[in-house]
Formats: C-alpha cells, structure tokens, sequence
C-alpha cells in the first residue's frame, strides 16, 4: 500500500472514532467529547492493528490538532477581555501564577517529568483540554504525557461541577463573584458552564465570558514556552531554527480571533468553524488514545493526580483570596 492511501485510512480511523466521542459528549456534557475520544482510542490501543495505518494516527494526533486548535480561535471575541474588567484581569493573573509555582515545585517533590508538569499546570491554569492540546506541540509531549493530564483534568472537571455550586452557596457568593470563582478555578469550558448556570443564569453568563478571556492566555503562555525550549535547546551550543519550535499554530488562533472581533467572517461561519475545530479536536484526542498504553498509565500511579488536585486546589483558594482582598 502506498504512503497517500496508508495517511489517508489513518486520519479517516480517527475521524470515524470521534463521530461518536461527539454524540456521546453532546449527551454528557459534564464529560465532554474530548475525554470520550481518548477513551475510546485506549480502548481500541489493545486490539492490534496494520501498520499501514500509523502515519495517519500521527498526523491526526499532531498535525490537524494545531489546525482544530486555529479553528478554535473563531469562538473567541477579543472585545469581551476589555470588558471583563481589572479585576477579573488580576484574578487571571495571580492563579496562572500559582498554577505553574504550584505545578513545578510539587511536581519535583513527587518526581514528574517536566512535560506532564507544565501540561497540568497549563491545564488547570488555562482551559483544561484545549491548553493542554495548544501546548503539548510546543513542548513536544508525546502521546502518554497528553493523556495523563487529560485524564487528570477530567478528574477534577467532574468534581468541580457538583462541588462549586455548593461551596457557593455554603459561602453566600453573589452571583457575579460566583461568576469570576468558577471562571478562573475551573478548567474546562464545559465545566465552568455547568456549574456556574447551576448556580444562577447571571453566574453563568459571568463566567463564560470570564473563561473565554481566561482561554486567550494560552497565546502568551505557548510563545513564552516556545522560546524557553529555544534558549534550553540553545544552551547545548547547536544552530536553533526557531522558525521549526515557533508555534505558528498559535498566531493563528489569534488571527482567528482577530477575524471575528473585526467581523469579517459572519457569526454563522464563525461558528461552524469553531465545531470544526472541535471535531478535529475530538480526532486528534483519539489518535492520542489509539498511542497510549493503559498499563503505562496505571504504572505511573496516583503521582500526576496529586499534582493535578494540589494545583487545581492553589488556583481556586487564590482566586478566592485575591477577590477578598479586593486586588
């Protein structure tokens, strides 16, 4: 069999497994699509498959991830940031802050490759998945790395959903400070929406916009990781190509938020674009399952979740403290 078909047949399995990751998430939001896919792909790592059909596998786990995260871009006004105001800006700031403090001196006392710490710091500071997907390219993380933070930020996403609402209200939150806590504290966007509508429609509205501002760090956070890995890669005394590192995939979800703020492209393709990227999303986290080694992940333990709760738990008590001290 030739390279064309072999790329093509591997790129249509995954797609064929995230038709119903995407049913499936549609009907359990909570868990989301992207989780489903993974599962799925591990499910099927056991059964053996032809060989002709790795290339593919691969393109989709790293190729059309960078294209799905551009197409993401399309979801995202630039305009909502300035009107979150200063203060949800500095909540932002301060539990980015504390996710990557906490993500890398934990994570060194628990003994965790660099990789899965930066991609759980990433993952709980940012917007779970997604920021997960955004950077594992730029630190080039393979298969198993992506997938224990995936599932370690799925842990935590589930929790949050049933466990803010009540805190909230245990704690008398208005709905607006409801709004920013679960915005900034809980990962996935799937997650924020969920518990913060449970809590109150104003809440919800809230937050969202609180997590769509909070999902464009990963433009700042991906260049900077970007060009730590050159300065790393350049200590050792070879050329660097930085235009090979650069993550050209990022600038383009900024282009593509651009386009939307401006109004170029109507809400309508906007929109189906933004599906778009989170189908191939959905395919790219299948290709990533079909790679992963279930015995490899259960051998590393219960290490990257004491790591994923020890940062998930630093973002949410800063964010708290920090809208108490009124920063």
């Amino acid at each position: 069999m030739n390279t064309k078909p072999a790329w093509f047949l591997g790129v249509l399995l995954t797609i064929i497994l995230a038709v119903p990751a995407w049913l499936l998430g549609g009907l359990v939001p909570i868990i989301g699509a992207p989780v489903f896919s993974i599962l799925i792909g591990m499910l099927l790592s056991f059964v053996k498959r032809p060989y002709y059909l790795e290339e593919g596998i691969r393109v989709s786990s790293k190729k059309i991830l960078q294209y799905s995260i551009i197409f993401l871009g399309f979801s995202l006004d630039l305009g909502l940031v300035a009107r979150v105001g200063a203060q949800s800006l500095a909540v932002m700031l301060f539990t980015l802050a504390a996710a990557f403090l906490t993500a890398y001196f934990v994570g060194k006392s628990l003994a965790l490759d660099s990789n899965t710490k930066i991609l759980i710091g990433v993952g709980t500071s940012i917007c779970g998945g997604s920021a997960i997907a955004a950077t594992a390219p730029v630190i080039e993380a393979d298969d198993k790395e992506v997938a224990f933070a995936i599932s370690t930020i799925f842990l935590f996403n589930i929790v949050a959903v049933f466990l803010f609402p009540a805190l909230g209200h245990l704690f008398g939150m208005s709905d607006d400070r409801f709004g920013l806590w679960a915005g900034t504290a809980i990962n996935d966007t799937s997650s924020v929406v969920a518990a913060a509508f449970s809590y109150s429609d104003e809440a919800g509205r809230y937050a969202t916009v609180v997590k769509l501002t909070r999902t464009l760090m990963i433009v700042p956070i991906t260049l900077f990781l970007a060009l730590a890995r050159r300065r790393g890669s350049g200590g050792k005394g070879g050329k660097i190509r930085f235009a090979k590192i650069f993550p050209w995939f990022v600038l383009g979800f900024l282009a593509a938020s651009l386009s939307r703020t401006a109004g170029i492209l109507p809400d309508r393709i906007c929109s189906l674009l933004n599906e778009t990227g989170k189908f191939g999303i959905c395919a790219a986290m299948a290709a990533i399952g079909l790679n992963t080694r279930p015995k490899r992940l259960v051998e590393n333990g219960i290490r990257p979740i004491l790591l994923g709760l020890a940062c998930w738990a630093a973002v949410a008590l800063v964010s708290l403290a920090v809208q108490g001290l009124g920063i």
